[in-house]
């Protein structure tokens, strides 16, 4: 299959996007957008790094590659549009596996409306992903992590480890309970796009997603805003079966895991009680786990309260992306 045939058969022939002029098929896309803020990020997923077909197969490779770039955007408040794939594609790939990854990622943009308008086909050693994805905000109505001040509620979506753990039960073959729900929040995690669009209306509130472990997005948070968090372990939310793993494995997959793509937020006490709302219109899970606090002398620091009702810092560490770890 040579390059113009493979793009023919994975590019869109209608589009969802009213804003779209140009998609696939000229040299570059025209979007036309003069109403509201545009918001865009770009990662790269490489086999055998990122990911592995030993784990999921191409339909879950694209699904969660493009899930991981929409959680980027939803973190910013935005709505999800359009999305730019380049690959590189080895000998060791077939076309029908290289048409389920757009597959994959197909079943996620018809999910949010978003259409895919272009990106780039060359061959090399190793397949990889790079996924540029574009939204829209209402103007200046984008969130950062700067946004915490003391006395905030600190709060996440969803449930945390469980991305780590449907890995564990895959690259480790055993005897346990509810493996459909750990392989998927593993392969096709959940994005809180629509959650984070309808905050709009409320006048503060960071975010940052939960890819890399909740230690390390929470220390950003810290970072960013000058403050302290203070999270209590009991608080933190896990999947109804999380318990029948190790208590150090739970410790390590709900703090550090990441790649669980849920959200956390720091929001003024008064509105958290709007934040409640909104889930409840969104069918989101959320969860109040800590609270914003002054920094010390010591710097911006991220403290956990741990069963026991022990204080102390939570260290900041998580998935490393140039550690090499099959996924």
């Amino acid at each position: 299959m040579d390059e113009f045939a493979f793009i023919d058969a994975i590019k869109q022939h209608t589009y969802k996007q009213p804003s779209i002029i140009k998609g696939v098929g000229d040299d570059a896309a025209v979007f036309r957008q003069s109403a509201q803020d545009i918001v865009t990020a770009v990662d790269t997923f490489v086999e055998d790094v990122h990911f592995s077909r030993a784990t999921m197969k191409p339909f879950h490779i694209g699904y969660r590659a493009l899930a991981a770039n929409t959680s980027d955007l939803s973190a910013m408040g935005a709505v999800p549009a359009f999305y730019l794939v380049s690959i590189v594609i080895p000998e060791s790939w077939n076309e029908d596996e290289l048409k389920g990854i757009y597959k994959g990622m197909a079943e996620l943009g018809n999910t949010y409306k978003m259409d895919l308008i272009g990106g780039d086909t060359v061959s090399g050693k190793e397949l990889s992903l790079s996924i540029t994805v574009f939204g829209y905000v209402n103007r200046n109505k984008a969130r950062y992590r700067n946004a915490a001040k003391p006395g905030d509620v600190v709060f996440t979506t969803g449930t945390l480890g469980d991305s780590a753990a449907g890995f564990f039960m895959l690259t480790n073959p055993g005897e346990y309970i509810d493996k459909a729900f750990y392989y998927r929040r593993h392969r096709m995690p959940s994005i809180n796009a629509d959650f984070a669009s309808e905050l709009e209306f409320l006048p503060r509130l960071a975010l940052n997603d939960i890819s890399d472990g909740l230690a390390n997005e929470a220390s950003e948070i810290a970072e960013a805003s000058q403050v302290s968090l203070t999270v209590y372990e009991e608080q933190v939310p896990v999947s109804t079966h999380f318990g029948q793993f190790r208590d150090d494995q739970q410790f390590k997959w709900k703090m550090f895991g990441g790649e669980d793509f849920e959200l956390i937020g720091t929001v003024p006490k008064k509105s958290w009680e709007d934040v409640k709302q909104i889930a409840d219109l969104t069918q989101t899970q959320v969860t109040e786990i800590g609270h914003v606090e002054n920094s010390d002398d010591s710097g911006s620091d991220v403290f956990l309260v741990d069963r026991g009702q022990t204080k102390k810092r939570l260290e900041k560490k998580g998935y490393t992306h140039l550690k090499q770890v099959k996924r």
